[in-house]
């Protein structure tokens, strides 16, 4: 669906991205990460057909951003970072205005904007004007907007910036319908946990650059290549440390909060052994888990250049 080829754009000598590739299939949810001033929004309008690159191939739905952008912008819903809405317009009005200009026509024009609001949680809303909706709800109200023509590829520009935790939830919701309805979906966030959740590819850029592109597993094996143990036991826990410490597997322990950090050596994939040794002495395991990982700690770690 969207194929980008060695995609580079310079301002003089400054490259607002620099020598870019990526492929994504229908369906993927690609979550793009990057600090501001990566190359997130420029990455995207290149692709909406908004701005041309310096040099560099980039094809949406197999049509090359070159010599068919009118193409491109039938299949697309592109959704910036800050867009305009119309204040002395009602909420069916402002859709419906946008929909005359998709050319959706007659009584089809009406039931396609309800439709969308349905979606978006806003049909309460369609007699309100604009200018009374929240940020939340003016959001919503721009995917909605970007849906009207059904594309099949949609570019979400920080579509969650500025909003508060609730209406965090129903963008993600939102997002993870759209997904379900076999939508390619590019999203850039600074959100990253609601990320891992709905994204099946993570894409991670600095300076232009496009460090890691991979699924959000890999990414996360890519940061941490040792297992980290969170093991508590009813009982002595200094008994537990000193029998774990025995295990060749077993590499450092450090006690925390009443329970046992215990860090596997580096590759190890299967540490099933541990929790069978402590039964066998006796003692009653109270948690056994392996210490979660997040997008941010590893968009940290790879942004710096370095492994964790």
């Amino acid at each position: 669906m969207i194929e980008i080829r060695d995609l580079t754009k310079k301002y003089g000598d400054l490259f607002a991205i620099k020598s870019l590739d990526l492929k994504l299939e229908k369906g993927d949810v690609f979550g793009f990460i990057g600090p501001n001033g990566a190359g997130k929004t420029t990455t995207m309008r290149v692709l909406a057909t908004l701005l041309n690159p310096t040099w560099g191939e980039a094809y949406v739905c197999g049509y090359s951003i070159y010599t068919h952008p009118k193409e491109i912008r039938r299949v697309i819903g592109y959704m910036p970072d800050f867009f305009g809405v119309y204040d002395d317009m009602k909420v069916t009005e402002y859709l419906e205005f946008f929909a005359a200009a998709y050319r959706i026509n007659g009584p089809q024009r009406r039931k396609i904007c309800n439709e969308v609001l349905d979606l978006v949680d806003l049909g309460y809303k369609r007699d309100a004007f604009v200018t009374s909706l929240s940020r939340g709800m003016t959001q919503r109200l721009g995917l909605a907007r970007v849906l009207l023509h059904d594309p099949q590829v949609l570019l979400l520009d920080e579509p969650a910036s500025g909003l508060d935790p609730r209406a965090r939830i129903e963008i993600r919701g939102l997002l993870k319908e759209l997904r379900n309805m076999g939508k390619t979906i590019m999203v850039s966030s600074h959100i990253l946990p609601e990320l891992a959740d709905i994204c099946n590819k993570i894409g991670i850029i600095e300076r232009g650059t496009l460090l890691v592109n991979a699924s959000v597993e890999d990414v996360m094996k890519q940061v941490r290549r040792q297992p980290v143990l969170n093991i508590a036991v009813s009982g002595d826990l200094e008994a537990a440390a000193r029998l774990l410490e025995q295990h060749d597997i077993v590499e450092s322990i450090e006690p925390r909060d009443e329970m046992l950090v215990v860090t596997i050596k580096e590759d190890i994939e299967d540490y099933s052994d541990l929790p069978t040794m402590l039964i066998e002495a006796g003692m009653r395991l109270t948690l056994f888990k392996e210490d979660e990982l997040n997008l941010e700690t590893a968009f940290m770690a790879l942004t710096k250049g370095i492994t964790a």
